[in-house]
């Protein structure tokens, strides 16, 4: 990875004709409205971008103002910035992040850029003076994700993750219960995102960049790559250089949610995920059906992705996680005993993510976060393990993948779920194998891959950033 110094990003951000950042932080009196800027405001043919859609919600909040959109598709950013002039409520439009940042009028940033940019966006914040909440997945890879939580506490910002689980609900509540034995030693967690996934389709040749679109600012710690896929908004989340496939598109929430469950504030020492891309030839490069198996000591987490359309479900779920214990087991914001009947419900206590995230700004304490930087840093980082395994991995005879999972009972039964749903759609993996991804054994504190295959793993911690746009050692 190439390093660059804080005063080589300064001239590099020289450079680009932007100015320097220079931390500024307002104090806020009780009366005072914090004033937010939104990062990726984004639409798509397919789908609404995600900024847009967490707009009303922000607006909701008393004593908040959004006063500024940025986005480097002109023709997602303009009509937005108009929809604020046409209520009379004063909102200025960039392109560039770079010159939002340098706005002293602004106090917080809400990141809902692609995968690819979340991390920088919250440095550079913090940088500048100002907090920041941040779209899942947390970080892109797992280097940026610790450098985030690093910038967070040196310029004493507020960061939070905003990783679905720590919502309102009652699951924190019911997660509780468990962890006090209510219900015997939690034995595994299972988690699933079962979600159709349509191909996206095969293009033969480069697709055109639009003009309204600044392709150099959008691609930023990315590298300048053709568009090799029909719809270059959303569809990037199958794209390795942008995205984190299903994994950290739906499956951070969930996986999010087994970390909590079982208490634990580190990574797990060992990974190992099988999967591939099923059903369809098409531009996409992420698995679309995957087991991803966690070994957290004493319990391990196994995760499963479908992206082909299944009727199958789980304790009644087709996405969520279910904590079994003993005695028992935990669905949502519910507890049951092995005999499926309810024992108990439980209420929400705490906030939804944007009140508790500008409580956060006011208070100047980051321990009134649901989850900060830190927290949200270790949540990706679980899609990241399985992602890497999955991505150093190779085809596998179906008996060999057979041979590696049956010392884990509970393992053994999702891969034969795996092939099940596989059948059902007359994909024989004994024709068509599935990628076995090696087991990788991390060293939790270095949050480094260790041993066999380390090398080419951790390769794959972080990326090659493109100057300027790059995620400093030192923050």
């Amino acid at each position: 990875m190439k390093k660059i110094k804080r005063r080589d990003f300064l001239k590099g951000s020289l450079a680009a004709g932007v100015g320097v950042f220079t931390p500024f932080s307002r104090v806020l009196g009780a009366n005072d409205d914090i004033r937010v800027a939104m990062v990726g405001v984004g639409s798509s043919v397919k789908v609404g971008g995600i900024g847009k859609k967490m707009m009303p919600g922000i607006r909701r909040v008393p004593g908040v103002r959004i006063v500024a959109l940025c986005d480097p598709e002109r023709a997602h950013l303009d009509p937005e910035v108009r929809e604020f002039k046409d209520r009379h409520e004063t909102c200025e439009g960039y392109v560039d992040v770079r010159k939002l940042l340098d706005n002293k009028d602004i106090d917080a940033v809400v990141v809902g850029t692609p995968n690819h940019w979340h991390v920088l966006v919250a440095i550079w914040a913090c940088q500048a003076g100002k907090d920041a909440f941040v779209q899942k997945p947390f970080s892109h890879n797992i280097f940026e994700g610790r450098k985030a939580a690093e910038a967070a506490r040196k310029y004493n910002r507020i960061v939070s993750a905003t990783h679905g689980s720590r919502g309102r609900s009652g699951v924190g509540e019911a997660f509780a219960y468990a962890r006090q034995g209510n219900l015997g030693k939690i034995l595994y967690v299972r988690g699933t995102t079962y979600r159709r996934r349509n191909s996206i389709g095969k293009v033969s040749r480069p697709q055109s960049i639009p003009k309204t679109l600044d392709y150099d600012l959008w691609s930023g710690p990315a590298p300048i790559l053709p568009v090799m896929r029909e719809y270059l908004h959303y569809d990037w989340h199958w794209i390795w250089p942008y995205g984190d496939g299903d994994l950290g598109n739906l499956g951070i929430h969930n996986l999010d949610a087994c970390r909590w469950a079982l208490g634990q504030e580190t990574l797990p020492e060992r990974v190992l995920a099988v999967g591939g891309r099923f059903g369809y030839e098409d531009d996409g490069q992420t698995p679309n059906t995957m087991i991803t198996y966690y070994d957290y000591q004493p319990a391990p987490v196994i995760y499963e992705v479908r992206g082909l359309p299944t009727r199958e479900r789980y304790k009644g779920i087709a996405s969520g996680i279910v904590v079994h214990c003993e005695h028992g087991y935990i669905v949502g914001n519910r507890a049951y005993d092995n005999k499926d009947k309810l024992i108990k419900q439980f209420e929400p206590t705490n906030q939804d993510s944007f009140t508790n995230f500008f409580k956060a700004v006011r208070s100047r304490k980051s321990s009134d976060l649901q989850e900060d930087a830190l927290s949200g840093h270790l949540s990706a980082c679980l899609v990241h393990m399985g992602n890497i395994s999955y991505r150093i991995g190779k085809e596998t005879p179906s008996g060999r993948i057979r041979e590696i999972v049956r010392a884990d009972k509970n393992f053994t039964d999702a891969y034969e779920r795996f092939g099940a749903h596989l059948a059902a759609y007359e994909i024989d993996l004994e024709k068509h194998p599935a990628t076995l991804g090696p087991w990788l054994k991390m060293d939790p504190r270095q949050e480094k891959f260790v041993g066999e295959f380390s090398d080419r793993a951790n390769q794959l911690r972080t990326r090659d950033y493109r100057t300027p746009f790059v995620v400093p050692e030192k923050v």
